[in-house]
């Protein structure tokens, strides 16, 4: 989590974008005041998902095959969940598609998982048009399935389903659009499942199997519920949180019904049993923590900069969600990009029309270039960096035109690590202060007086649960996984918050674990245990 030690110019030029961890730990503090009046009042975030705490963490008994669909902001993903259950995990049976159930102790697995890109044309469409596209792949993969297992399928297939993005559920099966961003153009008060079904049934294949909705989770939710359905062994450490951190930026986590606004309360909330009340009942919340009524806390600390005012300004929806701008991979690239012009243009005196030509076109800087860019690339040479970037951003050609030299090629790589470092530390104080609100750990009444000294072995405050060492946190997305070292740095900055707050040593530890293919497992686990309850009952 160190930074690079810079030219004074560069480094003074960046200081809007510095972070350090006691801002990072008095936002953190901040975000949970925050998320705990956005639960209590707020009608587009802290959305409630009809799951309560005890179905993220079933008994693993489930079985069966269902049909399960992660539609995400960039791509669609279509496939079959396989739940094993405990004994068939550790068989090693081969199924009828050729793959392999024996992942040491594995319970989950995806079969004839197909996958495709959601292009701008698609996006713009009418929802009618996308759906119909939507319901052409289900048809699809539900063609191979079929032939892969003959005679294997109910009259009607159960489906789960993972959707991007915000929307209202009051009970798991039923979700009403709420406005998508993403540069999707499709209105809200829309019937999710409706469109669904609707889509398949204009496929045109009346020799299929009918498909019915068994549970809709955002992609944050189902996250958490594949994280918890696969971490839930270990008595010691706690699953708590889904964190997405990909094309966009979201998470979820349990909170208590009555944190939650009366109108965001659902009609019916599936439970494992009858012994969960509603004084005690934990229900899974898509939080949204990226839409503007979560921006106070930046704008407190003068973590806003001009930069992201401009990339804000000419974005699709102005406004709509500042916290995403920051951390997250649809966003990141166009953000250097505006502040690499800034720093070409108005410290190195480099007039604009002679800067590279994708440098001057609105998201021409890829986040994937610019989250890769470092000397660790393969290069033999000499400068791989330097390389890269006359390679990737070729300048204009004439007599006069400017090209790359060492100055500007380390200055696009300290703007793009303090993009991430920023990023890295936004997203742990989020983290925190979601942990906090969900009373998960418990803040001093006040802050304490330093971070150094508490950093030297202050007294700490008591474990919610003693017997819990780690709260975890499983993570998916591109973004956090390969842009620079954000990963590593949110871990870093998680680790100084909590000390700063509670002292050297400090339990439960707060701790990121890689939880990829969420979205999809997810939807297939909720699916399959909504049939086990169905099928119980």
């Amino acid at each position: 989590m160190a930074m690079t030690r810079l030219p004074p110019p560069l480094d003074d030029f960046l200081r809007p974008l510095h972070v350090d961890v006691p801002k990072i730990h008095s936002l953190a503090r901040s975000f949970c005041r925050t998320y705990t009046h956005l639960a209590a009042e707020s009608q587009d975030q802290f959305l409630s998902t009809p799951i309560s705490d005890s179905i993220l963490r079933p008994s693993g008994d489930e079985k069966g095959r269902y049909l399960a669909i992660d539609i995400g902001g960039t791509n669609l993903r279509v496939g079959f969940i396989q739940l094993l259950g405990p004994a068939k995990a550790q068989s090693g049976e081969r199924n009828g598609d050729g793959t392999d159930d024996s992942d040491k102790g594995s319970r989950v697995i995806r079969q004839l998982e197909k996958s495709w890109p959601i292009g701008e044309q698609l996006k713009n469409n009418q929802a009618e048009d996308l759906f119909a596209w939507i319901g052409r792949r289900i048809a699809e993969v539900v063609k191979d399935g079929c032939a892969a297992w003959p005679g294997k399928f109910p009259e009607a297939i159960p489906l789960g389903v993972t959707f991007s993005f915000p929307m209202n559920q009051h009970t798991l099966s039923d979700a009403t659009l709420m406005s998508m961003g993403k540069g999707f153009a499709i209105t809200p008060n829309l019937d999710l499942g409706k469109l669904l079904l609707e889509g398949y049934e204009k496929t045109q294949h009346p020799e299929l199997p009918r498909i019915k909705i068994s549970a809709i989770a955002n992609d944050s939710v189902a996250t958490l519920v594949s994280f918890a359905y696969q971490f839930s062994s270990n008595p010691h450490s706690k699953a708590t949180m889904g964190l997405i951190c990909g094309t966009g930026c979201n998470a979820t986590i349990p909170l208590a019904l009555s944190k939650l606004h009366p109108s965001k309360r659902p009609t019916r909330v599936k439970v494992l049993d009858d012994t969960e009340t509603n004084e005690d009942l934990k229900i899974t919340v898509n939080t949204e923590w990226t839409i503007n009524g979560a921006a106070g806390p930046l704008r407190e600390l003068n973590l806003i900069t001009k930069w992201d005012q401009k990339l804000d300004s000419e974005g699709e929806a102005p406004g709509f969600q500042p916290f995403e701008y920051m951390t997250a991979g649809r966003y990141l690239g166009e953000l250097g990009r505006i502040i690499i012009v800034d720093y070409f243009t108005n410290h190195l005196s480099i007039p604009f029309l002679s800067l590279p030509p994708k440098l001057q076109q609105r998201h021409g800087l890829s986040t994937t270039f610019l989250g890769n860019l470092g000397p660790h690339l393969e290069a033999k040479e000499e400068s791989p960096m330097l390389k890269q970037l006359e390679k990737e951003l070729p300048p204009v050609t004439g007599a006069e035109s400017w090209s790359w030299n060492e100055e500007a090629t380390q200055a696009v790589f300290a703007i793009a690590n303090a993009i991430q470092r920023r990023a890295a530390g936004l997203t742990a104080a989020a983290v925190i202060g979601l942990l906090a609100c969900a009373d998960e750990i418990h803040f001093s009444p006040s802050p304490p007086p330093s971070y150094n000294h508490l950093s030297n072995g202050a007294a700490k405050l008591p474990r919610l649960n003693s017997e819990i060492d780690e709260l975890m946190v499983g993570y998916t997305g591109g973004c956090i996984q390969h842009f620079q070292s954000y990963l590593s740095d949110c871990q870093a900055f998680l680790d100084a918050i909590m000390e700063a707050e509670f002292g050297q040593h400090a339990k439960p530890k707060v701790v990121l674990r890689p939880c990829h293919d969420g979205g999809i497992l997810g939807a297939g686990i909720l699916a399959g245990t909504v049939e086990s309850i169905a099928h119980d009952t």
